[in-house]
């Protein structure tokens, strides 16, 4: 059992501890934690229950709001020596899959897809990175770039919801 779940179920957490712990499950988004903390009662008594209240709040927000999460994420593909501007679990996560050690061919090609993802849908591209490796990735964005808005909008939401699930696991 992680220490935040212990914490969450021994409810030795303050709503400002709570809120900085989970604030950073959906990227740069501590509202979500700070909606849980203001409009229930109780705190969840699983990770599971926490994962599905957060998951929801997300789900129940605007789609403007949505595409402000979505924006909130970095571009996948760390240029050597440039992760200044990810958050610890971006950078672990990017990590885990390779992508801090593209080769110059591999981060122009993941350069120009985000650039080709960015202007056709207006928000980066995501994707739940754990487990797969560079490669994967680069044919993941080759096929969603061909996407049409409405695919790729709820896939990206759905991505994102995966990546909180993995950072509440972790």
């Amino acid at each position: 059992m992680s220490n935040k779940l212990f914490n969450v179920l021994n409810r030795k957490m303050s709503e400002s501890d709570f809120i900085h712990v989970f604030g950073s499950i959906y990227e740069h988004s501590d509202w979500v934690p700070k909606t849980i903390i203001n409009n229930f009662s109780m705190l969840p008594n699983t990770i599971e229950e926490l994962r599905l209240m957060m998951k929801n709040e997300v789900d129940k927000v605007s789609d403007k709001k949505k595409i402000e999460l979505l924006c909130l994420h970095p571009e996948l593909g760390i240029k050597r020596n440039s992760t200044t501007k990810l958050t610890s679990s971006s950078k672990k996560e990017q990590k885990s899959a390779g992508l801090d050690q593209c080769s110059d061919e591999e981060f122009l090609t993941l350069s120009k897809y985000n650039s080709l993802y960015r202007e056709k849908f207006n928000f980066p591209f995501i994707i739940a990175v754990s487990g797969l490796d560079r490669q994967q990735i680069i044919e993941q964005i080759k096929q969603r770039v061909q996407n049409n808005y409405n695919e790729e909008f709820v896939k990206a939401i759905n991505e994102v919801h995966k990546i909180a699930k993995i950072r509440l696991n972790n």
